[in-house]
């Protein structure tokens, strides 16, 4: 079995259903298994009823199961999904139902010694500032300091950096936070929280500032398909952008647990080079037998950043663009499921 989990290269030509994308997306690389094989314990995914928090919680409990290792994958959310709860149960995953926000829930939650903090809010921020700032802001507060003895990975966005030329590699962790709108600006409050964390009782953290992670079902890639696909225009006015396969993300991430530290690791994590919007609209054309149309004009700034201590740190990413366009150009053409969560990736005034 645990040689089936780390063939990272055994990729298909197609992804036909939602059950072979999450089988695929939640395949753990072998680099991963020995990861997690270094530590012990339960490991908490604290907002894993989101986009990305079942493919973490999911892949975690693969990798735990590849690796020997003794301990639970504990996934924590509302749950307002039931089936997506009861598929992580199916996998083995152990799933507690509750608001995190409710102190009584957080207060009895059980102790680990790793934790992934993914909740927080983007989609639908606008004219509803106050819940995006206390998913953001607040939240991360009271969870820094109820895990303040355990490692956590906290999912941040790129969306704190300003935009950089497109000339350049992107903008690197060295670059100063500069958020645009109130969205950015929560996110960057979550950072804040857990580097408080790290000063006030030495939490070992790590920020992820994650930079448009692909779903077949959501994503950059999924929304200038369907535009394609639909005869819409695509808004080329944020020219460049960064993407990286869910799966690798995820693997990614989960890699940081060991390079915790307090200070807080800033990490980028996106793929290594960055797409033209342009250019992916003309491929899906291509794949889709669709002229596409254009709207807007490109800038010479855009938000995009620089992987490359990603790639030193904790590795590359495995699977190629390419592989995942003639997915996503499948999958649209089957008229495979949507979450109707758009990226927005067009968006320059940070407001989501």
């Amino acid at each position: 079995m645990a040689g089936d989990l780390t063939v990272a290269d055994c990729l298909p030509a197609s992804i036909p259903d939602e059950r072979t994308l999450d089988e695929v997306m939640s395949r753990p690389s072998s680099g991963l298994i020995e990861s997690i094989a270094r530590g012990t314990g339960d490991l908490l995914v604290l907002g894993a009823g989101g986009k990305m928090g079942p493919t973490v919680a999911r892949m975690a409990g693969r990798a735990f199961e590849a690796a020997g290792r003794e301990g639970r994958v504990i996934a924590v959310s509302r749950f307002s999904d039931p089936p997506a709860r009861a598929g992580l149960e199916a996998a083995g995953v152990t799933t507690l139902a509750g608001d995190l926000l409710e102190p009584g829930f957080l207060r009895e939650l059980p102790d680990a010694p790793d934790m992934v903090f993914m909740a927080g809010r983007k989609f639908g921020s606008t004219g509803a500032e106050h819940l995006t700032w206390v998913m953001n802001a607040h939240l991360p507060g009271l969870v820094a300091r109820r895990f303040r003895e355990a490692r956590c990975v906290v999912f941040s966005t790129a969306a704190v950096y300003p935009f950089v030329p497109t000339d350049g590699a992107g903008a690197d962790e060295g670059v100063e936070p500069t958020p645009v709108g109130e969205y950015a600006q929560s996110c960057l409050a979550r950072e804040r929280m857990f580097e408080y964390a790290a000063q006030r009782w030495g939490t070992p953290s790590a920020l992820i500032r994650l930079s448009y992670a692909l779903d077949l079902r959501y994503g950059v890639l999924h929304d200038v398909g369907v535009s394609v696909r639909d005869g819409q225009p695509v808004n080329v006015g944020m020219s460049t952008a960064s993407v990286i396969w869910q799966g690798d993300a995820c693997d990614l991430i989960l890699r940081t647990l060991e390079h915790t530290s307090a200070p807080p690791l800033t990490l980028n994590v996106s793929g290594l080079e960055p797409i033209r919007i342009r250019d992916v609209a003309v491929t899906m054309g291509e794949l889709l037998d669709v002229e596409p149309e254009f709207e807007g004009t490109e800038s010479d700034s855009a938000l995009f950043v620089d992987c490359r201590r990603m790639a030193k740190l904790v590795g590359e990413p495995m699977t190629p663009l390419a592989t995942v366009l003639g997915w996503t150009a499948d999958w649209l053409r089957a008229g495979g499921r949507t979450l109707d969560k758009p990226t927005h990736f067009e968006v320059r005034d940070g407001k989501f």
